[in-house]
């Protein structure tokens, strides 16, 4: 049993980055892989504190989610 997290990480064509935890549904962007991997590391915290207080969490506003 793997205890690590696997991120996708994705260049845009406009030069950003877009980071994606696929287990939890969080993903993030920045303008470099690094500013992407921080604000994921945010998101995926306020969203396990949102779903721990039974609240909902915002609903995803990226293209990748579509589907």
């Amino acid at each position: 049993m793997s205890t690590g997290r696997e991120i996708r990480l994705i260049e845009e064509d406009d030069g950003g980055w877009s980071a994606i935890e696929e287990e939890l549904n969080v993903a993030s962007q920045g303008e470099t892989r690094e500013e992407a991997l921080t604000n994921l590391d945010e998101a995926v915290e306020l969203t396990k504190e949102a779903r721990e207080a039974d609240t909902d969490a915002p609903e995803p506003d990226a293209p990748w989610f579509e589907g």
